[in-house]
């Protein structure tokens, strides 16, 4: 925390301009041997959050003509005197100038320093920190805005306050045993067992949202499966809008897993195309339908591509049986149908009429998707959702805690022994946001992100 850190904040490849950012009490040092401003009179008001046109020397050889961003402590993203020097973008001026600036005195930042310092100085929570993160890593726009909603302290408002409930229920048990003389609120079991019952309570709703969050920010693990040539290859495609597999009329074609992603309705689908499921005397694809059975047992949903107005398998009636809550019916090929004659579903589950060729059924598909992650319930709209896994981890242990706090309680079981649990639970809820965090966590986290942020 005492060095002053440099970093390319920009990939490195050839661009219009790269950003090197420096933060740490030396580095308005570092760019005063460096920077000469074209105006020095409105370079030495030192005006916060201006930029600064100027050359970057070096031992008098000019490296090039820079912008430079000023962001003084406390008032930076770091909490720290931050500049930034916005340079021409070849990674050769880049460098040149990174090299001046470690000359000078400053060091090669560590991945996610700058992060962990605002973190440490108090600019950010662990959960705003880790939504960086999940907002530079994200693929749809819905992520992109439950990451910023977490970035924004919506998230974090709602852990704090949840924190400072069980925190003043310790204070009230605390307060009883160390003064048992006392007419002590907290001496009302009453009281302490309704208390305990509201924060559980918020929970539980933090605790719901967390399995849409989850899919938001990571993904639905959606296996598409059928018999061969069904059009499962084609679905694919589709989905891609691109030629990702091979299609042809010849059965089998597909003989392992294809894995690609996409956003549906701004969700997106981890997609496995899958060998189709038959019996074969071909070993190679014996073994693709073997991968195709194990994937269904780890797949969040499953789109099984069934063909119109031909009965339905054995396979896939056990599929429809073993995954029924998990299963998407698409009855493709209706285009090669009569209106009169697409049949109509008594069976259990979703079954949507589908033709890949002429592109029907998407929006069907789409709105089922959404239906199944958002449960009716617009994103954001409720109570802010958890999505990171370390956060719901730590968010099950202080239920777990505040519920044996609560049988505890119950069964009139002493102070002390409440105490424990509720201590419990105030660890566990105060990890997340990093009240209480240790700091093999904390690189573990910060270690993640990439050199400059």
């Amino acid at each position: 925390m005492e060095d002053t850190i440099v970093a390319i904040a920009t990939a490195m490849a050839e661009t219009s301009i790269h950003i090197l950012r420096l933060s740490g009490a030396g580095a308005g040092k570092i760019i005063e041997a460096c920077f000469h401003p074209q105006s020095m009179k409105r370079w030495v008001r030192r005006e916060n959050f201006t930029l600064n046109l100027g050359i970057f020397s070096d031992e008098d050889r000019v490296l090039d003509q820079v912008l430079i961003g000023r962001m003084l402590e406390p008032s930076s993203f770091t909490g720290e005197d931050v500049y930034e020097i916005n340079c021409h973008g070849g990674p050769f001026v880049a460098q040149r100038i990174l090299q001046a600036c470690i000359r000078h005195g400053a060091r090669l930042a560590e991945p996610g320093e700058f992060s962990k310092r605002a973190f440490l100085n108090g600019k950010l929570d662990l959960v705003q920190a880790e939504a960086v993160i999940d907002l530079i890593s994200s693929r749809t726009e819905t992520a992109a805005n439950l990451a910023l909603t977490q970035l924004n302290g919506g998230l974090s408002k709602a852990i704090i306050d949840l924190r400072e409930e069980i925190l003043e229920i310790l204070a009230f048990i605390e307060a009883g045993i160390d003064f048992p003389e006392d007419d002590v609120e907290s001496l009302d079991r009453e009281n302490l067992e309704v208390r305990v019952t509201v924060a559980l309570n918020h929970i539980q709703n933090l605790l719901e949202g967390s399995k849409t969050g989850k899919i938001l920010r990571d993904g639905l693990l959606t296996v598409i499966v059928g018999r061969p040539n069904v059009g499962k290859s084609s679905l694919l495609n589709a989905l891609l809008h691109e030629e990702r597999a091979i299609v042809t009329d010849i059965p089998g074609t597909t003989r392992d897993e294809i894995r690609e992603s996409v956003s549906v309705g701004g969700i997106l689908l981890q997609l496995v195309d899958t060998a189709g499921i038959c019996v074969s005397e071909d070993v190679v694809e014996r073994l693709g339908i073997e991968r195709t059975w194990k994937a269904l047992e780890n797949a969040e949903l499953i789109l099984l591509v069934v063909q119109a107005n031909v009965p339905l398998t054995d396979d896939e009636h056990y599929i429809l049986r073993t995954y029924a809550e998990s299963v998407i019916v698409l009855v493709n090929k209706i285009d090669l149908l009569k209106a009169t004659e697409i049949p109509c579903f008594n069976e259990k589950g979703v079954w949507i009429p589908f033709s890949v060729l002429e592109l029907r059924g998407f929006k069907e598909l789409e709105a089922e998707i959404s239906r199944r992650v958002y449960k009716g319930e617009s994103m954001l709209e409720s109570a802010p959702l958890l999505s990171n896994v370390r956060h719901i981890s730590s968010l099950e242990r202080c239920n777990t805690a505040l519920t044996q706090a609560l049988k505890s309680i119950q069964k009139d079981m002493p102070w002390d022994i409440l105490s424990i649990d509720i201590r419990q639970a105030v660890e566990n809820i105060s990890e997340i946001t990093g009240h209480n965090v240790q700091e093999s966590l904390l690189e573990d986290i910060f270690s993640r992100f990439c050199i400059g942020k």
